[in-house]
C-alpha cells in the first residue's frame, strides 16, 4: 500500500467530534483503493490558544507544510471573542491559509433529493441547482494593508484595504475555468465594478483570459445582483467566480439552499498541499453532546480524496454514501424536520452510517 500524511486539525467545539468521524470514513475509503492514511493531529484555534498563547504554532504549520494534506474541524468559541485579533483562533486560519498557499477555495453547493423539505425555498426553485463557488482566498480586504484603527482629529477611524493584484486574480480564475469544463461549462464571475477599483481590474482580467477557454461561457454579475440571484434562481449557476469578501458572504447565503450550513464541505487549494474543512463553526452550544451533524467534514475528506490524493472514486463512493443515509431518513438535529419518514440521530451514528453504506456496496469490509 502506498501511505499519504495527513495532518489533522480538529480545532475547537464540535471539530473534534466530526473530525473523529471524518477521519474514520477516509481511512477506511482510502483503504480500499491501496492507500494507507496516517494521521497526526495538532492543536489549532482557540485550543492552541489555551495550550501554547497562540492560536497556531511554528511546530503545528511546519506538519501541515509537510503532510500530503491538511483536514480542519472548526475554530472559535466565544471565551476567545476579546482576544487581540493576533491571538483569536480565526487568526489561525488565515495564517494557515497564508503558508500553505492555498489561495483558491471550493465549495460546492449541492441539494440532496432527501433535503428538498430542508431549505427554507420551495423545492420547485431548488430543483436542479448544482453550483461550485470558487472563491480567492489570501488576497482581499481579509489581507490587504494598511489596516489598522487610530484617532484622526479626535475621532477613531479603522481602515482596512482591498488589494488585488492581476496575477492574484488571474490564478483563481484558472481554477474556476478549469472546474467549469469538467461540470457544465459555464463561469460566472462576480464583483461591484460599478465601484470599486479592484472589481474593475478583476472583471478586465477575466475577460482577458476568457478567449484561451473557448468552449466555456462567461458572463459577470455584480455581488448584489448574484446574492438575490441565489435566492430566486439558483439553478442558473454552474460556477461562481469571486473574490475572499463576497465569496464569504455569498458561500455562507448558499449554504441555506441546502437546508443547513452543516451540510457544506470546502476545499482550499494552491499549487501544493490542500486544506478540507466543513463550512460550519464550532457550535459550542452542542459540543460533546453527539449532537453535530458529520456529513460536511466527511464530504469534506471526499474532497481530499479527490484533489490531494487523486482518488476520484473513493470521493465519489463517500459522496453516494451520504446520499444513500440521507435518503434514508436519517437526520442530524440541523436537518431534521420532525417527518415520520425521518430518524433523528446523533454525529457517532451517521457516521456509522455512512461506514455502512459503503459496506452495502462491498466497497470497504
Amino acid at each position: 500500500m502506498t501511505t499519504k500524511k495527513i495532518a489533522v486539525l480538529p480545532g475547537d467545539g464540535i471539530g473534534t467530534e466530526v473530525t473523529s468521524v471524518a477521519v474514520e470514513v477516509l481511512k477506511r475509503a482510502c483503504e480500499a483503493h491501496g492507500i494507507e492514511i496516517e494521521t497526526e493531529s495538532f492543536l489549532f484555534g482557540g485550543c492552541s490558544y489555551d495550550e501554547f498563547g497562540e492560536p497556531v504554532t511554528d511546530e503545528t504549520l511546519d506538519a501541515c507544510l509537510e503532510a500530503d494534506a491538511v483536514l480542519l474541524g472548526a475554530v472559535g468559541g466565544p471565551q476567545y471573542d476579546d482576544l487581540p485579533k493576533q491571538h483569536r483562533p480565526e487568526a489561525a486560519l488565515l495564517k494557515l491559509r497564508k503558508t500553505l498557499g492555498t489561495y483558491t477555495n471550493l465549495r460546492p453547493i449541492k441539494i440532496y433529493p432527501a433535503l428538498m423539505g430542508s431549505s427554507s425555498l420551495k423545492p420547485e426553485i431548488l430543483e436542479g441547482t448544482d453550483i461550485l463557488i470558487v472563491r480567492e482566498l489570501t488576497g482581499g480586504i481579509y489581507f490587504g494593508r494598511p489596516r489598522h484603527t487610530k484617532e484622526v482629529d479626535g475621532d477613531v477611524v479603522a481602515t482596512d484595504s482591498m488589494v488585488y493584484s492581476k496575477s492574484e486574480i488571474q490564478r483563481v480564475a484558472k481554477h474556476a475555468f478549469e472546474a467549469a469544463a469538467k461540470r457544465n461549462g459555464r463561469v460566472c464571475s462576480v464583483d461591484k465594478s460599478n465601484i470599486l477599483d479592484t472589481s474593475r481590474l478583476w472583471r478586465k482580467t477575466v475577460s482577458e483570459m476568457a478567449p484561451d477557454y473557448k468552449e466555456i461561457e462567461l458572463s459577470h454579475m455584480l455581488v448584489d445582483n448574484c446574492a438575490m440571484q441565489l435566492v430566486r434562481n439558483p439553478g442558473q449557476f454552474d460556477v461562481i467566480l469571486t473574490g475572499n469578501l463576497f465569496g464569504d458572504i455569498l458561500s455562507d447565503e448558499a449554504s441555506m439552499l441546502t437546508g443547513s450550513i452543516g451540510m457544506l464541505p470546502s476545499a482550499s487549494i494552491g499549487d501544493k498541499n490542500g486544506l478540507y474543512e466543513p463550512v460550519h463553526g464550532s457550535a459550542p452550544d452542542i459540543a460533546g453532546e453527539n449532537k453535530a451533524n458529520p456529513l460536511a467534514a466527511i464530504a469534506s475528506a471526499a474532497m481530499l480524496c479527490r484533489y490531494s490524493l487523486d482518488l476520484t472514486e473513493a470521493a465519489s463512493e463517500i459522496e453516494d454514501a451520504i446520499d444513500r443515509v440521507l435518503a434514508a431518513g436519517f437526520r442530524s438535529g440541523d436537518i431534521y424536520t420532525g417527518s415520520e419518514e425521518e430518524t433523528l440521530i446523533g454525529t457517532d451514528e451517521m457516521g456509522a452510517n455512512v461506514l455502512g453504506e459503503l459496506k452495502k456496496k462491498a466497497i470497504i469490509r
